[in-house]
């Protein structure tokens, strides 16, 4: 019995893809309530917080890209095809955000506020449109023979712009409860009474995706409520919601590593929903892993370095974060 290229590369691409949820989801939540938190001082130890790790999180985003070419050249092209106004448009907000990370601090005090307004709209317009694009995505993909043969336009639906600000949502909780764990006083309490109607918010993201979903796609529906596959899967919705009881009780209390922790552990769930509804198709709706790899001798290749690569980019992630533990006050910053 033969290695399974396709598979390993998958689960590849879904770690990296993931990784990137994580990572860049807090310091686009950040930028996310920077429109919330008027104040300059804040705003200065919001950014500070993720000043020094911000740029190696996008790295997780180069590889589930160069992962997916390099490995399934199929869906590479259809989805690329199928997505370049979204993507375009959320990599414009990227490098708004990064400018502004950039420059905010070594502009002048009048001007500042362009900065604020760059390191903003950059987050919500990067996190709006990868909802936009993963919605699009789960509605599935027109393939013929091999190309995408849909419009322009079709990304843009009332599902897809949910998924949108769906993730808004959960990036600014994601940001909020990385904020409790890095500061102190009154910023940090202030995260903590945002974070609280956020978690509601996502609680009903999730319920109104879950219910959405199967409706729209009867595979979909299949996959979920069929015997056996539904007792299967109970333990997902019953483990979101004791994820969300967890996360309010410590978001009422004094802990500060609780509440980010959890909401890690939210997005997880929602992100193993996802991958339930969809696996294994990597074109929905019914292309799958297999089908879009490319040739073996191409996957083997490239597995060698990727599997060099991903424990050198772990090591310096990790090091990075050891380096910068710990709470950032007024006056601290990596400039």
């Amino acid at each position: 019995m033969g290695i399974d290229l396709p598979l390993i590369w998958a689960v590849i691409i879904l770690f990296g893809i993931m990784m990137y949820v994580v990572m860049d989801g807090f310091d686009l939540g950040i930028g996310i309530l920077f429109a919330l938190v008027p104040a300059t001082a804040d705003r200065d130890v919001m950014m500070n917080t993720v000043a020094p790790v911000w740029d190696g999180n996008e790295t997780w985003l180069v590889l589930g890209g160069a992962g997916l070419l390099a490995a399934f050249p199929l869906a590479y092209a259809v989805i690329l095809s199928a997505f370049y106004l979204p993507l375009i448009l959320m990599l414009v907000g990227l490098v708004f955000r990064g400018v502004a990370f950039e420059f905010r601090f070594k502009a002048h005090a009048a001007r500042r506020h362009w900065w604020d307004a760059a390191f903003i709209g950059g987050s919500l317009a990067a996190t709006f449109f990868q909802g936009v694009t993963l919605g699009a995505f789960l509605s599935g993909l027109a393939v013929v023979d091999g190309n995408f043969a849909g419009g322009p336009f079709d990304w843009i639906s009332p599902f897809s712009v949910f998924t949108g600000l769906a993730l808004v949502a959960a990036y600014a909780l994601l940001g909020a409860t990385w904020l409790v764990m890095k500061t102190e006083g009154d910023l940090q309490e202030r995260m903590r009474t945002l974070a609280r109607p956020l978690v509601w918010a996502m609680l009903a993201v999730i319920v109104a995706l879950s219910v959405w979903t199967p409706l729209a796609h009867p595979a979909i529906a299949e996959r979920w409520f069929s015997l056996p596959n539904l007792l299967y899967f109970a333990p997902v919705p019953l483990l979101v919601a004791a994820v969300v009881w967890r996360l309010l009780q410590t978001l009422r209390g004094s802990t500060h590593a609780g509440p980010f922790v959890l909401t890690l552990a939210l997005l997880f769930l929602g992100y193993t929903g996802l991958g339930i509804s969809l696996w294994p198709n990597i074109i929905p709706p019914d292309i799958s892993i297999w089908q879009a790899a490319g040739p073996a001798q191409s996957l083997g290749f490239t597995l060698v370095g990727a599997l060099l690569i991903i424990p050198i980019i772990l090591m310096y992630t990790a090091w990075s974060y050891w380096v910068f533990r710990g709470k950032v006050r007024h006056g601290d910053g990596y400039h």
